[in-house]
């Protein structure tokens, strides 16, 4: 990490006489991409670091693009010589997420809406003009290959693993004939592949574009679909409807005709259907397989959106076994699997969850229960041994950026989730009102602070459960 920041100071001396004050990590998304703000007088930038020299070269090359052409993307100011870092504007951290969790669905989250779709039909159609698609990561169009593998991911990562007896064969050529219909769209344009509102950044009332790199020539539909269809939006029918009519409005105003809006919006509903399969796919992958607890969290309002989609709208195109197989899976039966039971108002249980040092011995349990769980957290690499964490604590930011991003304290938290969530889920249904998780590490300080902190967390976001976090051992900490 060292190394990169200095990396990263280098470079900016090139494009900057002013040398940086500091240069922060930021927390690490899910790629091999890492972020840092450089804070230089009063103005920030982001430094990019990928190993991934194609898609860092994809990603600089769409963007100089588009900003050509007047679109709001981040401006790139300085690439190293290797293309493995990359300096490019601050366009600050709110995304269209933060502002529809902050303002709720009303007006002006709406108008935001608006003006994301009204630029990214300039970004599909403008964009387009001139673009050279050989520089594209992967395909340079999102074609029958690319719809059969969002389709196939689906059946593989989330329709196998829930063991329903189905007619693979029909299914398979079921999905063969959507793909066929799909890829026949008369309008094929830049399409981004990841448009959703956390890729959407406001600034002062106005929208910016990121994470455009998985970008190739497609359908326009998918990405309005992407956008209207995240489940983590929760957009009412009505929303939907309107911002639909709203991005065909907008189109119309920049291709040579008016689209034909009951063929468009009949493919529309196809894209959308691919896109919530790939969504489940992506859960399922992330949920079942690799066992991150917020993805698994994530699935039951997934399957929700799913059900909703299934039960009152239809593509164009008739897919026997395909559609009855959905059926089955957006069921009550099948969603209950994956809905936690949630604590309410009335639910007696409480979770106490402790950090302790080895050293001072086990908290005591008053409850008399006798105690809980107890998880050795030193196992996990100590930022007490470094001189930049050592007088500071699990509660404090760059160390849980250590933690997330330099130890193996991710994988160790998502097997704790596994094994603490079936207790609490039998607790909750059987009316206990009592359970303690506690977290042991040398000092009590860094690595077991930072594990109880997000366990409570993670217990109160997926089970609304009442939880008291202490840390037994504060007293001593270095300082």
């Amino acid at each position: 990490m060292q190394d990169v920041v200095e990396d990263i100071k280098t470079l900016f001396a090139s494009f900057s006489q002013t040398p940086p004050q500091r240069v922060e990590k930021l927390q690490q998304s899910g790629s091999d991409r890492t972020y840092y703000r450089i804070y230089s007088g009063t103005q920030t930038y982001i430094a990019t670091h990928n190993p991934n020299i194609k898609e860092s070269d994809t990603f600089i090359y769409f963007s100089r693009h588009f900003a050509g052409v007047g679109l709001p993307v981040p401006a790139i100011l300085a690439v190293n010589n290797n293309h493995t870092i990359y300096l490019q504007e601050d366009l600050g951290n709110q995304s269209l997420l933060n502002m529809l969790e902050q303002h709720g669905h009303n007006a002006f989250t709406y108008g935001l809406f608006e003006k994301s779709l009204q630029q990214l039909a300039l970004m599909q159609i403008n964009g387009h003009n001139g673009l050279d698609y050989s520089q594209c990561l992967t395909a340079r169009e999102f074609g029958k290959q690319a719809i059969m593998s969002d389709l196939l991911y689906f059946k593989y990562y989330f329709l196998d693993t829930l063991k329903l007896p189905y007619d693979k064969q029909a299914m398979l050529d079921d999905f063969e004939a959507l793909a066929t219909y799909l890829t026949r769209t008369e309008h094929k344009y830049f399409m981004f592949r990841d448009f959703q509102s956390r890729n959407i950044v406001v600034r002062e009332g106005d929208v910016f574009f990121i994470d455009y790199q998985g970008g190739m020539q497609g359908a326009l539909q998918y990405d309005v679909a992407s956008l209207l269809w995240q489940a983590k939006a929760e957009l009412s029918d009505d929303w939907k409807s309107s911002l639909l009519l709203f991005y065909m409005n907008e189109i119309d105003k920049l291709l040579e005709k008016p689209v034909d809006r009951n063929i468009f919006t009949g493919q529309y509903n196809g894209y959308v259907l691919i896109r919530l399969l790939q969504v489940m796919g992506a859960y399922g992958f992330r949920g079942l397989f690799e066992r991150k607890a917020h993805f698994l969290s994530s699935i039951p309002l997934a399957l929700k959106n799913l059900q909703w989609f299934v039960n009152n709208k239809r593509v164009g195109i008739v897919t026997t076994e395909f559609d009855r197989v959905l059926r089955i899976v957006t069921g009550e039966e099948i969603i209950q699997r994956f809905q936690p039971t949630l604590a309410n108002a009335e639910t007696p249980l409480v979770v106490r969850v402790n950090s302790f040092s080895y050293k001072e011995g086990l908290p005591t349990d008053d409850s008399g229960n006798g105690g809980g769980f107890v998880f050795d957290c030193r196992g996990i690499l100590n930022p007490g041994r470094y001189d930049a964490y050592k007088k500071h604590s699990g509660l404090e930011k760059h160390v849980q950026d250590f933690l997330e991003q330099q130890t193996r304290m991710n994988d160790f938290l998502n097997s704790v989730f596994d094994i603490t969530d079936i207790t609490v889920e039998d607790y909750l249904r059987r009316g206990f009102d009592n359970l303690m998780i506690n977290f042991g590490c040398t000092g009590g300080q860094h690595r077991s602070v930072f594990a109880a902190e997000q366990t409570a967390r993670h217990l109160r976001n997926k089970y609304k459960v009442k939880t008291v976090v202490t840390h037994t051992n504060q007293h001593n900490w270095v300082r």
